[in-house]
């Protein structure tokens, strides 16, 4: 990694350098807070965790070629560089921060309520069809992933796509000092975390701190279908690039999509219109939401000087991830698989989703996190909306999943619904419902754990197939 040098590393943290002088000079190659991932020459980062302390694990890394480690416990001999750090967490940030310093390719950072990982993962592979790209892996979008997340870019990397998720103010601030976005992208202004941010208005304000290291040179992809987002008229002094539908007859968006067609879980199909000319694209993925994904990925290919035959080939390219509405055809299922986490928004378009399936439909949803006062009518109107979509069969578990229930119950009676107070409690019931040829969403808020449905399910095909 060019300029990480222990010497510039020490510095940059504030940190107090004990270890032999001549390996001061020694670029590491890599950084990690997990001890299993230690490669020769990389620094360890150790986390103090609720059950485990990384600290226990140098003697191992050092064993396993680590050129340096950081620590909050002063070096009891000092045969192997050791950086001694008033906070291992903070040290992270800092070294990332100088990191990010140092680098000249574009970053592009990605904010918003709903759509986050989609939006990231479509922008990618735009990208990709002109520059070699890394992005944010999984859920790597806090003040521990982001950093993480810097600190894998490496000379070969020409652009870096970046996901920012907060929960409170001031997040977005320490965030966006890292990554020091050159292209900010914000999919909505929704009702997630307002245990913390209280109201759209609250969010929208904690959201808006992406925007506090924006270069002067800087460039601003917004939803120009968010109400909120649209107040946005100008950022210091940058005039945001909006997309949409043209729905919004206040904003003139640069950047909008029409001749729709919806082709259930095969994907969609829509002429996204640029000042460039017209892009008509078959987006491989359901869901109305990526033909919003599409247009953010077509706002920033543009930026980046990419051309519409490029921009095309990445939307028709782009993959489904593991828990991201990810389809699984497996012993006569349609899966898809969405539990990696779950809001009132992102419930509904799954949902969307599921209403295509082709024979019967069943939504195993659970709980939703952070939702604060209004968590129980929020989790009563999925169930309606289920009911709504005329989805065939609902089964929940988790104690406001209840309300989902109820909601479900209280709309008609077009669907069959099934509540248990827990998620192992359940399976069995719906292990036994399930049929071929049934399509079947499975999501919930990642503490729930809804993965292990999944992998029930396909135990379950495993073992009527040695049957």
């Amino acid at each position: 990694m060019k300029n990480m040098t222990l010497e510039r590393i020490t510095e940059a943290c504030q940190g107090t350098y004990f270890g032999p002088e001549e390996q001061k000079k020694t670029e590491i190659c890599g950084a990690e807070i997990d001890s299993r991932k230690v490669e020769s020459g990389y620094l360890f980062i150790p986390i103090k965790g609720a059950k485990v302390d990384g600290h226990d694990f140098i003697p191992q890394v050092f064993a396993q070629g680590a050129a340096a480690v950081l620590t909050e416990r002063e070096p009891e001999s000092c045969h192997k560089p050791c950086i001694l750090v008033e906070s291992t967490q903070q040290a992270l940030k800092d070294i990332a921060k100088f990191y990010r310093s140092q680098l000249t390719i574009p970053i592009v950072g990605i904010t918003g309520s709903v759509g986050k990982t989609s939006t990231k993962e479509m922008i990618a592979s735009v990208l990709s069809e002109r520059y070699k790209v890394l992005k944010t892996e999984g859920n790597f979008n806090n003040e521990i992933g982001l950093p993480l997340t810097l600190l894998r870019i490496r000379e070969e990397h020409e652009a870096a796509v970046v996901e920012m998720g907060i929960s409170d103010f001031g997040e977005m601030h320490r965030l966006a000092e890292m990554a020091q976005p050159d292209i900010c992208v914000i999919t909505n202004i929704g009702i997630c975390h307002l245990e913390n941010l209280k109201t759209r208005d609250g969010i929208l304000k904690a959201k808006r701190e992406i925007f506090d290291f924006l270069k002067p040179t800087g460039q601003i992809v917004l939803n120009g279908e968010d109400d909120k987002l649209t107040t946005l008229e100008e950022v210091k002094g940058i005039r945001p690039v909006f997309y949409g539908f043209l729905g919004n007859q206040k904003i003139r968006q640069e950047i909008y999509s029409d001749n729709i067609k919806n082709h259930g879980l095969k994907g969609m199909e829509a002429d996204i219109h640029t000042c460039q000319g017209m892009i008509s694209a078959n987006i491989p993925i359901p869901g109305q939401h990526n033909i919003f994904n599409a247009m953010a990925a077509t706002g920033v290919g543009l930026a980046l000087e990419m051309d519409l035959e490029e921009i095309q080939k990445g939307i028709e390219s782009v993959e489904t991830i593991g828990g991201r509405s990810n389809l699984i055809e497996i012993g006569g299922l349609t899966i898809i698989d969405d539990c990696y986490n779950a809001n009132p928004v992102s419930m509904r378009g799954s949902l969307d989703v599921l209403s295509y399936g082709l024979a019967r439909t069943v939504a195993v949803l659970g709980d939703m996190g952070e939702l604060g006062e209004k968590e129980k009518e929020l989790h009563y109107k999925v169930g309606t909306y289920a009911a709504q979509k005329q989805i065939d069969a609902l089964f929940c578990s988790g104690k406001l999943s209840k309300e989902i229930a109820r909601g479900a119950w209280d709309a008609n009676d077009w669907c069959e619904v099934f509540y248990f107070e827990s998620r192992d409690e359940m399976l069995p019931q719906l292990l036994d419902y399930l049929q071929e040829g049934d399509t079947v969403l499975i999501k919930a808020s990642h503490f729930m754990d809804y993965p292990k449905i999944l992998e029930a399910i396909k135990e379950r095909i495993r073992e009527n197939a040695e049957a």
